[in-house]
Parts: structure tokens; sequence; C-alpha cells
């Protein structure tokens, strides 16, 4: 009986020790979700490439040794949280969002999963958190400071169109961001001698009222703030800026879609960065421990042939200036 229990225990012992060994060898692939509040896969589809070729990079290979869950909600806010869920249920590693309204929903719905930003209109400002350089709970990424970006603008587009006596920022009162962002254009409009005005769209829908309203209201110029509606539709806006014979400013890829003028961070490289700090949590570090980014380029676009319809000379010190002429 001894020998027979004995010749069990060994048996068994050696039957299950491979499965042992097999189960510590099998890591469970790591399951990414990106979560994006405005525009669609075939409107993002740059940023969606850059993205999937930074995981490239890094060495994750999609279906291999990385899954990425996409979510989008396509200017629907109310989709957010519906979303976010999805992906907590699909039990992801890692949220990456895109703006600020994914980042806050996320950041409600969970303080356990990490959390990465990629674009962040000035995460303190909007309360997402308090310190960059040790960011407390899960969120960490990349932000920039929106309020002090726009009026930046303000003094460019005076710079550069010194006509321009009153000018319009285009705004979207859903997105957190513009809270903000009109009083420090507002401030910085003072001392500037500029009249200044707020022009509310919550989407594409309302484009044609906020420039009618524009219109009656004589405005010579407009800035686009940010937000994820706009930059979905930034050709839409600068065809409605130069039919209503308005100087424009946004960001980067609003001059390059047709507004006069853009000045920003260069997004892609945001997007890069993001694929960065999901590498460095997989891997084993806690979002605490990665201090949040901020650029400190940005970058100056000016759009002759825009210029050229509206009737404007850009002077050649401004020319010289620009990082980018679009002719």
């Amino acid at each position: 009986m001894r020998r027979r229990a004995f010749l069990g225990l060994v048996g068994g012992a050696a039957a299950a020790w491979p499965l042992g060994v097999k189960a510590q060898q099998i890591k469970s692939v790591p399951r990414v979700g990106v979560l994006w509040h405005a525009g669609s896969a075939d409107e993002e589809e740059v940023y969606l490439t850059v993205l999937q070729k930074a995981f490239r990079d890094l060495g994750y290979v999609e279906g291999r040794n990385i899954v990425i869950e996409f979510r989008w909600a396509e200017g629907k806010y109310d989709r957010l949280s519906d979303l976010v869920a999805e992906l907590i249920r699909l039990n992801v590693d890692v949220i990456v969002t895109h703006g600020t309204p994914g980042t806050r929903t996320a950041k409600k719905a969970t303080s356990a999963i990490p959390i990465v930003m990629a674009i962040s209109g000035d995460a303190i400002a909007t309360g997402l958190v308090t310190s960059l350089a040790r960011p407390e709970a899960n969120v960490t990424g990349s932000t920039f400071f929106i309020p002090q970006l726009n009026a930046k603008r303000l003094e460019l587009v005076k710079e550069i169109c010194p006509h321009v006596a009153r000018v319009a920022a285009l705004s979207n009162p859903n997105n957190p961001v513009s809270k903000p962002i009109i009083p420090a254009m507002q401030a910085a409009a003072t001392p500037l001698k500029l009249e200044f005005d707020v022009a509310e769209a919550h989407g594409p829908c309302e484009f044609d009222s906020a420039f009618a309203s524009m219109a009656k209201r004589r405005v010579d110029a407009v800035v686009v703030t940010e937000d994820g509606e706009f930059a979905a539709s930034f050709g839409a806006i600068a065809t409605l800026a130069a039919a209503n014979n308005l100087a424009s400013i946004g960001a980067q890829e609003y001059a390059q879609a047709g507004g006069l003028i853009g000045y920003g961070v260069n997004l892609l490289g945001l997007y890069r960065r993001a694929a960065y700090f999901v590498d460095k949590i997989l891997k084993g570090a806690k979002p605490a421990d990665l201090p949040i980014d901020q650029p400190t380029r940005f970058e100056l676009v000016i759009n002759l042939k825009t210029a050229k319809t509206l009737g404007l000379e850009i002077a050649p010190a401004m020319l010289a200036r620009a990082d980018e002429i679009i002719e």
C-alpha cells in the first residue's frame, strides 16, 4: 500500500509539474484601451496610424503581444461613460485617452486602471491632477497649457494682422478645457487693445450659426480653441472663416487644413509619446512615478494661399519666423 501510494504521489507530481511550468511561462497578452472623445477612425486616421507605429517601434505587434481596443465617442460626450465601462469590462491594463473629457470620465470610472493622457488641455487647471512632477492616483501622460497657448494666439493674430480690432474665440462650452481658456484670452486682449468676444458651438451643426453671429457682431478674426469636434472639422471651419472674410488662427493642423495661421504643439509627437508611457506601465511602472510631460516647442504655420484669398499681406519678418509656409 505504501509503495503504491508513493508511486501515485510521484506520478501525480510528474504530471502536474509540466502544467505548472507551462502556466508560469505563458504570460497574458496586455490589453490597451484607447478612448477618443471626438472624430471617427476615418477622421482620425493620421493619429491612429502614428500611435500604432509607435507601439510597433517599441516591439509591440497587435494580435501577437498586445491587443488594442479602440472606442470612438464621435463627439457625443454622453457616450463616454458607456465606452469607458466597456473598456473596464474588457479588463484592459491601461486606458489611453484623447482629450480632457475622456480623461475626466475615465478617472471618475476607475482608480485602479492606469490612464495615459495622449492629449490633455492643462491637466492642472481642469482638475485632473494637482502635480505634474508626481501625478497622484492613476493618471499620467502629456498636457500643455492651453489657456496660455490661446492667449499667445491672440498676440500672433494681432501682430500678423494689425488691422484686427475685434476677435472672437470659437469655443465648445461642453468641453471642460474651455473654462480656463476664456478668462486667459480676455486678460490677454486688454493690453493688445482688442475687443474680445466668444462664439459658442457644440459641434459642426452649430458652425454656421456661430459664424453668422460673428458677422453680426463685426468680428475681424477668430481663434479656434482646442476641441476634438473642432479638430475633426478644421477644413469646414477654415472655409467658413474665409467666406466671412475673417483672419483666423488655431492649431498647426488648422492652417494646414486651410486656416490662415496655425500655432501649437506637434500633436503627432504627443501620440508617439503616449506609447512610451504605456510601455513603461506595462513593464511595471506606476503612473505616480511617471512625471507628466509638457511640450516645450511650439510651431508657427502661415498659409499664404489663404492670406491671398483674404487680400492680406504678411510682413516678411513674420514669414521669416514661421516654421512652415503653405503656398
